[in-house]
């Protein structure tokens, strides 16, 4: 999405303002200026906490309970596991990269597709997306499981290097004698 140059306010009615044609708008609404490129920022009325993330969030869930949902109930489980976790922001960053290289990708499909099969390949477009996804999910299982399995290795390998580095570090140090103790 580019600069926000538009800004929406959002009241306590769940209503959304737009400030430059000082309008009414629906979610729908906002979902365009996405399709579009068009930047926007979502603002809470009353506090000014910007509400954008959670309005995008909300359009999400709409279009999940429309038709063929993108997202598996596998999937949103395994996105859930990394809240909280180490790995996150990287999970975050991951996702946002390979959706910025898919969609670089279509867009260069299409391009070609036009260049070579002229208006032709706008209808073809369909079908070579599903060939190109039927390799691709596997390609990208693949991909992750290498990546959370080298991630583990690395982990483990630190782990033991804090290991080692801590028994070194405190191999000199003797625990004091209890025996010793109790005569003093």
């Amino acid at each position: 999405m580019s600069d926000p140059d538009r800004l929406i306010k959002k009241y306590p009615n769940r209503r959304l303002y737009d400030t430059r044609t000082s309008a009414y708008i629906t979610l729908a609404d906002v979902k365009g200026f996405v399709l579009s490129g068009e930047g926007f920022k979502v603002v809470d009325a009353r506090s000014g906490v910007d509400l954008t993330r959670s309005i995008l969030l909300q359009i999400i869930v709409e279009e999940e309970e429309v038709e063929v949902p993108l997202f598996t109930e596998k999937l949103l489980g395994q996105m859930l596991c990394f809240y909280g976790h180490s790995m996150q922001a990287t999970l975050g960053k991951y996702l946002e990269v390979s959706m910025d290289s898919f969609s670089d990708f279509q867009n260069r499909l299409q391009e070609q597709s036009h260049l070579i099969y002229g208006d032709e390949g706008c209808r073809m477009q369909g079908e070579m997306w599903a060939q190109f996804l039927g390799f691709l999910v596997p390609a990208m299982r693949t991909m992750m499981d290498t990546y959370m399995e080298q991630s583990r290795r690395m982990a483990d390998q630190m782990q033991n290097q804090l290991r080692n580095q801590t028994q070194n570090m405190f191999s000199g140090i003797r625990a004091p004698n209890k025996t010793q103790d109790s005569q003093d």
